[in-house]
């Protein structure tokens, strides 16, 4: 349907259903609703680490426009287990201290170290659930167009880390310098070194507490990471340094050691279930009523005649506090076995809350100059039967008011990519993606980028996705901010990673943050 005969709709929704215990699924019927729970970690000294990020980049950008001095990948001789992969890596750092290489005022090596053994990268990261470092956890969709394969060979199935070689953040919105930073650390010729983090929804909007400590953007390219691959693992150390942040190689080395020794070893193999939980207390924000007023007052607005919105989605937030500690590994190993078809991550700044999610929608994926992306849109329940379950896709299929939503965004999608590529090609133009508990209405995009410096401009125009947003942006961004009376934050934002010849985003739905209560120790 051409734009101009769009309907106007206002798109919201309000799971009332009542649990009897604290795992409601991420991905069920209350799509942008957003849960924090509280839970007791112990309060920790100041972590210290580079921040590849300075204040007024702009002054800086013939320096921030180079890449680093050295930039070096090297693989150790495989071994069978973890144990020993951590014994190569520690006998390979006490010889690094010796290397004339690094002579260089900046760089970034990463040292990795092939496991025979096949270990899932969650069961590492919670052996280091010790640790009170940052940390974060990223597992790709089985049906990624395009899977990371190792030498050609293994497929990256998961990726963990903890500690930062080099961060990156500020309270200031990110900006083109700031992903200059970011790059300065990455080249294709070291494809595993990749900084992995979230932007918020919302840059303008007022910070909350809960997400003061992941500022405008939050990235993070790990100390000791852990892959997950189809056939096999991989332990990696990586150590970056600049001595125009003042972070000298000296302080880098120093800071590995020091997270080295305390990364353990010893892999278990935990549950992957969280067991039932009482809730002490839970409130929605906005309540019921609240919300009610808020959907009727934006419908009042989109309903003008001089309005130019035919969408706008509005979110909520769930407030929950169990009566016994939540792992936040728990709920996403939970996540993980919930969502195959989706995409799980966790990231974890330091003295931070854990903002963890299962979303199935891909903002884009970049490799070399190929680019796709997804148009998401459109949601109904699966069936109890296989016979219902067609009759429910039929009707979304031929439901005109999905149609109209899934056609906005998708168009949306189609025209910022041909602002940016030679070709944009639709296929297909509609179909539905089923998952686990729903079904969307979903398409996808390709194109190629004329030029690898506008990935910048692909990530800042598709984001906000009128999925998670409405139309047009501006207008939808403004309504929002009105009507929503709590911090969306990272919420409905770009979650994902960058690396030196690709890049993956998805858009940070169906989440939840874990707000630890400072305890004793």
């Amino acid at each position: 349907m051409a734009m101009a005969t769009v309907h106007k709709w206002l798109t919201h929704f309000y799971d009332t259903k009542k649990c009897s215990n604290i795992l409601v699924p991420l991905g069920s019927k209350g799509q942008q609703s957003m849960y924090f729970l509280h839970y007791h970690r112990p309060h920790h000294r100041c972590y210290l680490s580079m921040n590849g990020c300075r204040e007024g980049q702009h002054q800086h950008a013939r320096t921030r426009n180079n890449p680093v001095g050295t930039i070096e990948t090297r693989t150790l001789a495989a071994v069978a287990s973890p144990a020993m992969a951590m014994y190569s890596l520690n006998m390979a750092i006490s010889e690094l201290k010796s290397d004339a290489l690094f002579g260089t005022s900046s760089g970034i090596v990463r040292l990795q170290v092939p496991i025979e053994e096949q270990v899932e990268a969650i069961d590492w990261l919670h052996s280091q659930n010790h640790l009170l470092l940052p940390r974060c956890f990223f597992f790709g969709r089985k049906q990624c167009s395009s899977p990371c394969c190792i030498n050609g060979e293994e497929k990256l199935v998961s990726v963990a880390g903890v500690g930062s070689a080099v961060f990156f953040s500020q309270p200031h919105p990110f900006s083109y310098w700031d992903w200059i930073s970011i790059r300065r650390f990455l080249s294709e010729r070291c494809p595993l070194i990749r900084a992995y983090g979230a932007i918020r929804f919302n840059a303008k909007a007022k910070v909350s507490s809960e997400w003061l400590a992941f500022g405008s953007f939050y990235f993070m390219i790990p100390q000791v990471e852990f892959i997950e691959l189809e056939g096999g693992s991989m332990l990696t150390i990586t150590i970056a340094w600049d001595n125009d942040l003042s972070w000298s190689w000296e302080n880098a080395i120093n800071a590995l050691q020091e997270t080295l020794c305390k990364v353990s070893s010893s892999i278990v193999k935990f549950p992957k279930q969280t067991p039932p939980t009482l809730i002490s207390s839970s409130q929605n924000i906005p309540s019921k009523v609240d919300w009610d007023l808020a959907v009727n007052r934006a419908l009042q607005m989109i309903g003008q005649n001089d309005s130019l919105l035919t969408k706008v989605v509005l979110a909520r937030s769930t407030r929950v506090v169990p009566t016994v500690d939540i792992d936040p590994l728990a709920w996403l190993s939970c996540l993980k076995v919930e969502g195959e078809n989706a995409y799980q991550f966790l990231l974890q700044p330091p003295n931070a809350p854990a903002f963890i999610g299962n979303t199935p929608e891909q903002l884009f994926h970049r490799k070399c100059l190929h680019i796709t992306s997804e148009a998401l849109a459109g949601t109904r329940a699966r069936g109890a039967s296989q016979a219902l379950d067609l009759q429910i896709e039929l009707d979304l299929l031929t439901s005109p008011k999905d149609d109209i939503e899934f056609t906005i965004v998708r168009e949306t999608i189609r025209r910022k990519l041909e602002a940016v590529c030679e070709k944009v090609v639709i296929k297909p133009e509609k179909m539905i993606r089923k998952l686990s508990r729903i079904q969307h209405l979903y398409s996808q995009l390709s194109g190629r980028l004329r030029s690898e410096e506008d990935e910048f401009e692909i990530l800042s125009s598709l984001h906000p996705s009128p999925a998670v947003c409405g139309f047009p942006t501006e207008e939808a961004q403004l309504l929002i901010a009105d009507a929503e009376v709590f911090d969306r934050g990272m919420y409905a934002g770009p979650v994902g990673w960058f690396g030196g010849g690709e890049s993956e985003f998805a858009v940070g739905i169906r989440i939840l943050v874990l707000l630890y209560m400072l305890g004793q120790g």
